[in-house]
């Protein structure tokens, strides 16, 4: 396991590494809040201990900084403040855990084990891809070759939907049951003009149709 230890107190700072090397882990050492932001975000870790109060950056403006970048690495929090305030602030950072001082290595052990065991949760797709098609799901955006391309909301979805089974036959009433809410009163061919209207934005001049036609079964978004 690689840990990250974010602790200005250069001789609990010690001890903890000495105990997590004792167990054959890997550990790194910040001292401050900046160093320990700059680590967090740059490099892997398994676990991260972060100390609440540091210098130049505290603990909790590190756990956003590295929560911003899109870091899923459980993080626990070490420190003396005994406050259910700062504790419901450290977990609404990204915090993982919390631990107050002074603790029992034994404890910080199980904790960080524990931390460890848990299934890391994959930060979601801002962006999806066919050829030069990208879709920015945040902003709500599509472009092909650079070129913006505009889109209703309807066609975004149904464009969207392709895009994520790209490859794969996907029938009409798939479709209809992605994009449209199940009251929905739509016309037997909405699919159809959608799907009309998508390409013909799509196949800008010089560029090939990406969307094909499966005769009676669906539609497929393919290289």
């Amino acid at each position: 396991m690689k840990v990250l230890i974010v602790e200005d107190d250069p001789n609990l700072a010690q001890v903890i590494k000495k105990s997590l090397i004792a167990k054959e882990y890997t550990v790194d050492l910040a001292v401050d809040g900046s160093e320990g932001s700059f680590l967090g975000k740059s490099y892997d870790y398994d676990v991260i201990m972060l100390d609440y109060s540091l210098p130049k950056k505290n603990g909790l403006d590190v756990c956003k900084e590295i929560r911003g970048v899109g870091r899923t690495t459980p993080i626990i929090f070490l420190s003396i403040i005994d406050s259910l305030e700062i504790k419901v602030a450290a977990l609404n950072h990204g915090a993982d855990d919390y631990l107050v001082k002074p603790f029992e290595l034994e404890e910080l052990h199980a904790r960080l084990e524990a931390l460890h065991r848990r299934p890391q949760i994959k930060p979601p797709e801002t962006t999806l891809n066919v050829g030069d098609i990208v879709m920015n799901l945040e902003k709500r955006t599509v472009t092909r070759g650079g070129i913006t391309i505009n889109l209703t909301r309807k066609e975004f979805g149904v464009l969207e939907y392709l895009i994520r089974h790209q490859g794969t036959m996907v029938s009409r009433v798939l479709i209809m049951e992605h994009v449209w809410t199940a009251d929905s009163d739509i016309l037997s061919n909405t699919i159809e003009t959608h799907m009309r209207n998508i390409r013909k934005k799509l196949n800008i001049a010089g560029k090939p149709d990406l969307i094909s036609n499966v005769t009676g079964r669906g539609y497929m978004i393919s290289l």
